[in-house]
């Protein structure tokens, strides 16, 4: 699930990037809906940081991962926020002011943010996945992961709504071999209503 969340996270970036680039001059609809994405991204990932620094990296403590590796953990998780915030405000500045020369310039905050986002994914997966693959038979780490989850079925579905929209094969079949097809299919299509109706849309 790590792996799919983070390729989530590294295509809704992409394709903001792409999205502001090809923005029309005064097109302020587009604008709008650009930030309604961006909103969304930046709510799901919060949830996955939040959660990784509260609940994860001290179990992970407790299983002999070393303290300084989570320490660079949370200092990226800080870095990242900053970023979002940075494409979240030139973002608002192109809601209240639709020109191409506020797309640029919000578009370029995106490419900053994703050099952080990336650095951080890739950070992560090379040395903090291996850790947590070890402890996948550890009825703690179990209990854990119920814990990391969205607090109700509506955020569940919305954020795997989310993790499968434009997903790759690979994520796909790693997401249906976690969780039932039937399932994913009656949560993102009937349960994520407010991702269908409010994100889906910006990237048709």
């Amino acid at each position: 699930m790590n792996q799919i969340i983070h390729a989530a996270v590294r295509r809704d970036v992409a394709r903001t990037g792409q999205a502001l680039r090809g923005m029309r001059d005064g097109d302020g609809d587009r604008a709008r809906q650009i930030q309604t994405a961006w909103g969304n991204l930046v709510r799901e990932l919060t949830h996955h940081h939040e959660a990784e620094d509260e609940l994860l990296w001290p179990f992970l403590q407790s299983r002999g991962v070393a303290l300084s590796l989570l320490e660079e953990m949370e200092a990226e998780h800080v870095a990242m926020k900053s970023a979002l915030s940075s494409v979240s405000a030139s973002l608002a500045s192109l809601v209240a002011a639709p020109t191409a020369a506020n797309a640029s310039a919000a578009a370029d905050a995106v490419d900053r943010a994703e050099v952080v986002i990336n650095g951080h994914l890739e950070h992560e997966e090379r040395d903090v996945e291996a850790p947590m693959g070890d402890l996948e038979s550890d009825p703690e780490f179990k209990e854990l992961a119920k814990k990391l989850r969205p607090a109700s079925m509506v955020d569940a579905a919305n954020a795997l709504a989310w993790m499968d929209d434009g997903a790759g094969e690979r994520e796909r079949t790693a997401l249906r071999s976690t969780i039932p097809g039937p399932v994913v299919a009656v949560l993102t299509k009937v349960v994520a209503r407010r991702y269908n109706r409010e994100v889906a849309p910006v990237w048709r």
